[in-house]
């Protein structure tokens, strides 16, 4: 997993609106993933924008409407779909952490999102209780995909990011070492040299540290009452 880094950030540009990113989801079929008509994507996005004016949310479907691995191949980069690797077969099984609050409903939005590229070179078991105490919540695997999906432009490399918010237990309640994570393969091993430069879903030890990956995290969840 080792990656060449770079010194120097990109500024990445602002959401679309949410409307847009409803059009968006819908264009790809995701609303048919999830199981839910159409209409209701872009009538949430159209009273979430109306009081706010369109403010700088994602938009995203629960995870339990849209799991990890139905979502993967709808990413692109330089062309190419997105894929998870083939040691993580159980991918949809990462669920959120005790500490992080889904709001109970198909969709919702996340606010205030940072790429956390300030932790590169962290592991994961030093950057979780850092973003606590910034009262931030960790991005859920699922919620960095639609982030990708919406703004292409964040996934780039040498600043591509872990999503610890989802971990999988263990059967005695510990938890699995392999922290979630999206980057660009390089094209070797086992992803294959077909697969260079397409976005990529995979795992890092939680008490590694990678220079190129940094932790996704928003300032809260929130659904918008229709």
């Amino acid at each position: 997993m080792s990656e060449t880094t770079s010194a120097t950030s990109s500024v990445l540009p602002v959401l679309p609106a949410l409307s847009v990113q409803a059009e968006r989801l819908i264009d790809l079929g995701v609303h048919e993933i999830a199981g839910l008509p159409a209409t209701e994507l872009l009538s949430f996005a159209a009273a979430a924008e109306a009081p706010a004016g369109g403010d700088s949310a994602l938009l995203a479907v629960h995870p339990d409407h849209a799991p990890a691995s139905a979502l993967a191949p709808l990413l692109r980069h330089d062309g190419k779909p997105g894929f998870v690797v083939t040691d993580m077969p159980d991918v949809d099984l990462f669920a959120p952490l005790d500490t992080v609050s889904l709001p109970d409903a198909p969709l919702y939005l996340l606010t205030g999102l940072d790429r956390g590229e300030q932790m590169a070179n962290w592991s994961p078991n030093e950057a979780l209780p850092a973003l606590t105490a910034e009262d931030r919540t960790p991005l859920l695997l699922t919620e960095g995909v639609h982030w990708v999906m919406q703004q292409p432009a964040v996934l780039e490399r040498n600043h591509c990011f872990m999503t610890i918010g989802s971990r999988l237990r263990k059967a005695n309640g510990a938890l699995d070492a392999r922290t979630p994570a999206i980057w660009i393969s390089n094209g070797t091993g086992r992803d294959g040299r077909e697969r260079r430069n397409a976005p990529k879903i995979g795992w890092c030890w939680a008490g590694n540290r990678h220079t190129w990956l940094g932790f996704a995290s928003a300032t809260g969840r929130r659904v918008q009452d229709l």
